[in-house]
This record gives C-alpha cells, sequence and structure tokens, in this order.
C-alpha cells in the first residue's frame, strides 16, 4: 500500500525542505542538479547531470535510498557503495520519520552521500 493523503503531505514537505536546504543554484542547475523518485515506499535521492559521452542524455547518479518499512514504522536509510549496492547507513539506520533521514543526509558528516 502507497502513502496515504496524510502521509504524502508529510513527506512532501519534509523533500521540499531537503530540496531547499541541497539544491544546487539555479544556474548550475543544468549541468548539476538534485532530484528525487518516490516509488510505492521508497525515495531514491540523485543528482541529474548530461552524460560523459552524449551531453544531450541525463544520467542519474544515486545519493542516497530511503524506505519505509510499515510494519515496523520507521524510515531506513541506505548509501551507495562503490560496488554499486546499497547498504545501511549504519550510524544511524532507523529514523521515526523522514525528516530525520533527510537531516542526517544534508549532514552527511561521515562524506557518504555527497562525498
Amino acid at each position: 500500500m502507497a502513502f496515504n493523503d496524510f502521509e504524502t503531505s508529510i513527506n512532501q514537505n519534509a523533500l521540499d525542505w531537503f530540496m531547499e536546504q541541497r539544491r544546487p543554484p539555479e544556474h548550475i542547475r543544468p549541468q548539476l542538479d538534485l532530484s528525487y523518485e518516490i516509488s510505492g515506499h521508497t525515495i531514491d535521492l540523485f543528482h541529474v547531470c548530461p552524460d560523459r559521452k552524449d551531453k544531450s542524455k541525463l544520467r542519474h547518479e544515486p545519493v542516497a535510498r530511503i524506505k519505509f518499512v510499515r510494519t515496523e514504522e520507521h524510515w531506513r536509510l541506505y548509501w551507495m557503495r562503490g560496488d554499486l549496492k546499497w547498504y545501511a547507513y549504519d550510524p544511524v539506520h532507523l529514523h521515526s520519520t523522514l525528516q530525520s533521514a533527510l537531516k542526517v543526509v544534508n549532514a552527511d558528516e561521515l562524506c557518504c552521500f555527497f562525498g
């Protein structure tokens, strides 16, 4: 079951806050932007930039993955390692709210999300 209207509103507010904090200035966005995609209970954050070989195509470079586990009522935060697999972000893997997980991504204390 996807998010209900109330959950969608709360999640959208959290994502709007995050994008306001992290999105690059408008003049840079054609070369490097930040976006997200929601699929079921999973939110993927990623950079959007022109492909290195074909500048007319855009590619997505993963930043973070946040999954809501309804049965446990918490969010799980993941980061992508060099082997292109998602791993639990061990310092703070579980979060009670999406806002909490996004704050950890924004702070990026271990440079796992933005380098």
